[in-house]
């Protein structure tokens, strides 16, 4: 195998200086030596994979650096050799990148899916360093699909999967565009194979149907261009396989009914011969409305660049064209791996580096504030989604976004500050709501107010990787905030029971408690006690020294006292809606922080039986201002604006309805369940005052069971 090398030498590899292909032989007789003996699943010695992988990259005209470490990308994983004995043998920059390839078989995880997860998130942020990274793995990956057929098919099947769901759309995000629809194709033929085959065939078969009418359009487009006096290569392009199929699947139709299997590419000189050749072919053949869309002035977030419209042809049929330059048609096809291939070409491959360097910069932060390998890898895919959508500033700077993204994706992708301080948006000058999805060509403006913070639900609706991470990691930040600020006046409570409190603990207690409890500061011990990890009794006994503290006698302690403010850290419970005015109670339940009850709450009878440890009591601030929830039944006469005098009676007394349910079985009478905002359970009396007026209530009393659904 090593004769090999000179002639993959002259064939592969000439662009290189000499010096650097000697230094590729060299890696190259370094791995074959580590992999001696090995043989893949196909029957071949190992090596054929790495000098493979490295010829893949040699077509991009790659540097040498990145082709010896293709040669060296399994070496750490399958064979004894270490990753300082790379860079020990072939510098640092070598073994960073063959580091970043590598898999982390050697880790223990709990499930093979937190070993793809932990492997993901790995690999992205070795590319958010160096995007030659990505290039080995994308290079490695599509050697693996071509010669997948060796492999068991259970296995071939989740490899397929991933390749589609991940290694493809990382392909078409960095712009490479070959690569991406043989990813696919070989994915696809895998996943499905009948499927495949019989798309294939038909494809096959529709060509040859077609093949007189596909040349006699070519033909025509060629002769028009040369009317009109443009310089053009005409090229006649089909549709993919797995592109027709996911055609057929979005659209539930069959492949009879599949007219675009058809296409051509138009190259020409420069940017004005686009727009010439455009209104050419819309001369010759008619275009269909909605299909056309200009990524010339308006490029794809991977750089892609091109005028798409499909034209009716010669006999009905629709021909899809593309119209491009020719450095267009190498960013295309090649996108990031063209900053190698084209180095002339400065400009535009500076400015698609950029973009591909702020989106790796994006993976960087995503990492930062989610830490989950699962919940990264959730990211990357929603990022990753290749739909998109593009939308104006109140500047005029275009942003793209993928489809389905809302005003809330907008606000994050602004700036993170505009996102957690958004109040409400304007599109097209018009008050939207903020789930609002965005359409293209739609001006967004945002409307921001400095007390604003993200609210949880956002996470239901919003699909860009940045908002949903950005909202997440807020929320943990707030959560843990108020979560430490609970869990002081809990560990207070339980020193005061103690005959002690916590003014009175010293530096050397509250170092016993952190060293005992494993804690790595006092934020993060009250936090757990906040959040329920860790019981406030025993963190309070590690302080004072006190393992059998139970069995003093314990003195009075207060209560813990709530304002109904506290955010996440402390929750009402919706089963009896407790409000100021209320006898309370709270539970510590692990991760929710406390849950407040009404005392006489016929949920949590049993519990406060079996476990009373685990209750303490809880009174309401005399400064509480803000509104809370209340459930109230309603019977009443059921006839006409019966419903309307209600909510007016309720309004009158200051309140407003925030859900409204009724019974189903309405005859004479119905029951209202209804949930309103009150201040206390004074205000609560003066709203039930007021519906005991009306001549229409028959029975009014207040709801201690689920509560009714929003309307």
């Amino acid at each position: 195998m090593a004769a090999a090398v000179p002639t993959l030498e002259q064939d592969r590899f000439g662009y290189l200086k000499a010096k650097d292909v000697a230094r590729l032989a060299e890696a190259y007789r370094f791995s074959e030596a580590a992999h001696a003996g090995q043989i893949r699943q196909s029957g071949d010695p190992y090596i054929s994979h790495p000098l493979a992988v490295a010829e893949i990259l040699a077509d991009w005209h790659l540097d040498s650096q990145t082709l010896i470490a293709a040669l060296l990308h399994d070496v750490t994983e399958d064979t004894s050799v270490t990753k300082d004995e790379i860079s020990d043998t072939f510098g640092k920059p070598v073994a960073e990148l063959v580091d970043g390839v590598s898999k982390l078989d050697r880790i223990e995880f709990q499930s093979a899916e937190d070993a793809q997860a932990e492997n993901f998130r790995k690999m992205l942020l070795a590319m958010a360093r160096d995007v030659r990274v990505i290039l080995i793995k994308l290079a490695d990956r599509l050697h693996n699909m071509r010669t997948l057929g060796a492999v068991p098919p259970a296995k071939r099947r989740r490899i397929a999967r991933e390749t589609m769901e991940i290694y493809a759309p990382i392909a078409n995000r960095l712009g490479l565009n070959k690569l991406y629809h043989e990813l696919q194709e070989l994915a696809f033929s895998h996943l499905y194979p009948l499927r495949y085959r019989v798309l294939a065939k038909a494809t096959k078969a529709a060509r040859g149907n077609r093949r007189e009418m596909i040349g006699r359009t070519l033909e025509a487009i060629k002769k028009k261009l040369a009317e009109s006096g443009i310089e053009a290569t005409v090229q006649g392009r089909e549709k993919h396989v797995y592109s027709t199929y996911r055609k057929m699947s979005e659209k539930r139709v069959s492949f009879s009914e599949i007219h675009d299997i058809f296409g051509c590419r138009v190259i020409v000189k420069d940017v004005p011969s686009c727009y010439l050749a455009l209104g050419a072919l819309h001369s010759l053949f008619k275009p269909i409305p909605g299909k056309f869309k200009d990524y010339i002035a308006i490029p794809k977030a991977n750089g892609y660049q091109s005028i798409h419209t499909d034209l009716i042809g010669q006999h009905g049929v629709p021909v899809e064209v593309q119209i491009r330059t020719e450095q267009m048609h190498r960013l295309a096809e090649s996108g990031v791996a063209s900053h190698w291939l084209y180095k002339d070409d400065t400009d535009k491959l500076s400015e698609l580096q950029k973009q591909t360097h702020l989106w790796l910069q994006s993976l960087l932060e995503i990492q930062h504030q989610s830490g989950d390998p699962h919940e990264f890898l959730e990211h990357v895919k929603v990022d990753l989604f290749p739909d998109e959508v593009y939308v104006f500033t109140p500047k005029g700077r275009i942003l793209s976004l993928p489809r389905g993204a809302t005003a809330v994706d907008f606000a994050y992708a602004v700036h993170t500050d505009i996102g957690n301080r958004c109040v409400a948006a304007k599109v097209n000058s018009e008050l939207v709501p903020l789930r609002t999805e965005l359409r293209n060509g739609d001006r967004v403006e945002i409307i921001t107010a400095s007390h604003a913070k993200p609210n949880p639900g956002w996470l239901q609706y919003v699909r860009t990787a940045k908002a949903r991470s950005n909202i997440r990691h807020f929320l943990k930040t707030m959560q843990y905030e108020e979560s430490a600020g609970l869990g002081e006046r809990l560990l207070d409570q339980a020193l005061k029971t103690l005959a002690s409190s916590l003014a009175e603990i010293d530096e050397a207690a509250w170092d016993r408690a952190l060293r005992d409890g494993g804690a790595r500061s006092r934020e993060e011990l009250l936090a757990d006690i906040g959040l329920g990890k860790r019981l406030p009794a025993v963190v309070a006994r590690r302080m004072l020294r006190r393992p059998d503290a139970h069995r003093e006698e314990p003195r009075p302690a207060g209560s813990v006292t709530i304002r109904g403010t506290e955010g996440m850290a402390v929750q009402l419970a919706t089963c009896c809606r407790p409000i100021p005015g209320d006898a309370i109670v709270g539970s510590i339940k692990k991760g929710q922080g406390l849950v407040v009850h009404v005392s006489d709450c016929s949920a949590i009878e049993r519990s406060r039986k079996k476990e009373p440890e685990q209750w303490i009591d809880v009174e309401w601030d005399t400064r509480t201002t803000r509104l809370f929830q209340a459930a109230i039944n309603v019977t009443v006469h059921n006839q006409r604006g019966v419903l309307a005098k209600v909510a007016s009676e309720i309004a009158e007394a200051g309140s407003n309805i925030d859900a409204i349910s009724m019974d189903e079985d309405r005859a004479l009478f119905t029951t209202m369940r209804l949930v309103l905002e009150v201040a206390n359970r004074q205000h609560l009396a003066r709203v039930m005052r007021a519906l005991r007026r009306l001549a229409d209530v028959k029975r009014i009393s207040r709801h201690q069971g689920v509560a009714p659904a929003a309307a």
